[in-house]
């Protein structure tokens, strides 16, 4: 038997089951944890050797809720997951994928809604995009130098606009014949033969398209009809597929609806659903208590399979002048991010009868809301006028004697981007965040990596999570158990969204993250800055848990330790593209390839 490839020595494992750790040493071998053992393992004259004395070992996190579909086609290493220990991301959220649209379609249906550059994202497909359907684009997948591994949902704005156009597919006049409704069905299909988690979809209009032929009006799937909506369920429950989706957020929600889909209740089995968002608003502090008791009581008594997805950290958002989503949920709002050009965005930020209908909008207390309209709650960050950083819009109104919403707009005319601010709109109380992490009707995800660049980081939502856990602990005012968290932060998402991820048990792959919790300090909380090449050089909000996440083993092959990424990482492949329901083939570990 030839020699360990690596080992971790004297490490608190815990397998991702759930059960407490122990103290034990990995010997890996050809990608594979070949042993698991409580005496010393045998180090050959290459095996690279992790001291794991006072560190938790644990399987490598699962990050359900990305938007890296542009990104990794031109860095598949997505760097910013993979240092904080993620090994497995999924692709294709919140109705969005680039698997059928023309590279145009899928700027213009990405761009603004997840705050990346449209022409970055449009030459990226440009150049890239070679596939016309779900096996090609699943092979296109497997064949980048993927540094985590990858999953995938379908799009449901991706096959409504590949079957009605972008123009009919977003007008709300057009109901598809039943030969499209067809057409869509077997798009799903061919989706799930490929692999892929089942179909990801959008009820909420708040999120507008970008471009110029369509632009501002909401993503297609928004526009469909429960017929539709009812139609692709079917799929899905039949080939025990999953709906992710987002209820509306306007007077007349349908989230009563998404409930009856997941039922089981008259079928024979239930639908997998996860929804955005089980989180504890700002703007509606009552509704934690829904979330909370719903999906729990629903998945007892109404015999659905329905999660809520939950960020389990504060939902801090900053923004550069007014680019910002919230601010598509009111017309004001919407009107002003719909101009692209800043001199006629400027001209109506300065027009009184746009100023009384924003102060309108931002008093209506009726409407719905994400954002809690409170710029007493909004805090200066940076600006060229230092005397105001730190202060809120609310105060600088008050000093100059003017409406808040005058006051925010007086500063976005005067210094566009450079006036820069963040609010907080929800996760902001520990009581309910811990209560929220805990709960069996939700699950961690919603970190959105790879979008809203310069409005949001939450690629380190694992280790804040583990972070706030070890506080808890250290207060004796435990929430989760360490095994626990580990194990909502890994088997339990993959279990549940069927790949084979998550665990670290002798005979699994060999994906693992190693963390140092004397690191899980106030360091990880911290938010800095990072240049994207592939994104024209934007820079982009990023989190570092160099002190925390000290090792990261995708595949059985050292990818980074220390601070540092191993040489060819994201030249030279590890991750790999994960079946839904299929266990993923062994392919083994060049490990001097990548060797630290």
């Amino acid at each position: 038997m030839s020699a360990f490839d690596i080992v971790v020595n004297d490490g608190l494992w815990f397998d991702g089951t759930g059960a407490p750790g122990l103290r034990r040493n990995l010997g890996i071998r050809d990608g594979v944890v070949v042993e698991v053992s409580t005496t010393g393992l045998e180090i050959g004259p290459d095996t690279e050797v992790i001291d794991a004395a006072g560190k938790w070992v644990l399987p490598g996190f699962v990050d359900v809720h990305t938007h890296y579909d542009a990104e990794a086609l031109v860095s598949p290493g997505l760097p910013e997951s993979v240092r904080h220990g993620v090994t497995t991301v999924v692709l294709g959220n919140c109705s969005l994928s680039t698997v059928y649209s023309t590279p145009r379609e899928i700027a213009d249906l990405f761009s603004r809604v997840e705050a990346v550059p449209h022409d970055a994202v449009l030459r990226i497909l440009e150049a890239n995009k070679t596939w016309t359907g779900p096996a090609a684009y699943t092979a296109a997948l497997e064949a980048l130098p993927l540094g985590p591994n990858v999953a995938a949902f379908i799009g449901h704005s991706d096959i409504r606009t590949h079957v009605l156009g972008l123009g009919r597919g977003t007008d709300k006049k057009v109901k598809p014949t039943r030969s499209e409704l067809g057409r869509m069905g077997s798009m799903l299909e061919d989706a799930i033969d490929a692999g892929m988690l089942g179909l990801s979809s959008m009820t909420n209009a708040l999120d507008k398209i970008d471009g110029d032929e369509y632009r501002s009006r909401s993503l297609p799937s928004t526009y469909a009809r429960w017929k539709e909506f009812r139609f692709l369920n079917r799929i899905l429950r039949d080939r025990g597929k999953i709906l992710q989706s987002a209820p509306t957020i306007n007077l007349h929600p349908n989230v009563a609806a998404f409930f009856a889909e997941s039922s089981a209740i008259g079928r024979k089995k239930p639908l997998k659903t996860s929804l955005l968002s089980g989180a504890d608003s700002k703007a509606y502090p009552v509704i934690v208590y829904f979330m909370l008791a719903a999906a729990p009581l629903l998945n007892r008594f109404a015999k659905t399979d329905f999660k809520w997805q939950h960020l389990p950290v504060p939902f801090t958002v900053y923004a550069d002048g007014i680019d910002l989503v919230v601010f598509e949920e009111f017309g004001a709002g919407a009107a002003a991010l719909h101009l692209k050009d800043q001199v006629e965005r400027n001209e109506l930020l300065q027009d009184e009868s746009y100023r009384r209908a924003f102060r309108k909008d931002y008093d209506n207390k009726f409407s719905p809301r994400i954002w809690h309209r409170n710029f007493y709650d909004a805090v200066i960050v940076g600006c060229p006028d230092e005397t105001l950083i730190g202060k809120n819009f609310g105060q600088v109104g008050d000093v100059r004697g003017v409406h808040p919403v005058d006051a925010y707009l007086d500063l976005v005319v005067k210094y566009g981007r450079e006036l820069r601010w963040r609010t907080t709109i929800a996760n902001h109380r520990p009581k309910f965040a811990k209560k929220l992490a805990a709960s069996s009707g939700v699950q961690m995800g919603f970190g959105d990596a790879g979008a809203h660049l310069r409005n949001m980081a939450f690629y380190n939502y694992p280790v804040r999570l583990l972070k706030r856990v070890k506080d808890a602990q250290s207060d004796r005012k435990p929430f989760l158990t360490v095994e626990r968290a580990i194990h909502r932060l890994t088997g339990e998402l993959a279990d549940w969204y069927g790949i084979d991820a998550g665990h670290l048990r002798q005979g699994d792959r060999a994906d693992f993250v190693v963390i140092d919790p004397a690191g899980l300090d106030e360091s990880v909380d911290g938010l800095f800055e990072a240049k994207v090449p592939e994104y024209g050089g934007i820079s982009r909000m990023v989190n570092r848990s160099d002190d925390a996440a000290v090792a990261t083993v995708i595949n059985g092959r050292l990818v980074y330790r220390d601070g540092e990424f191993a040489p060819g990482f994201g030249i030279e492949k590890t991750g790999q593209f994960l079946r839904a329901g299929e266990k993923a083939p062994i392919t083994g570990a060049t490990k001097a390839s990548v060797a630290l």
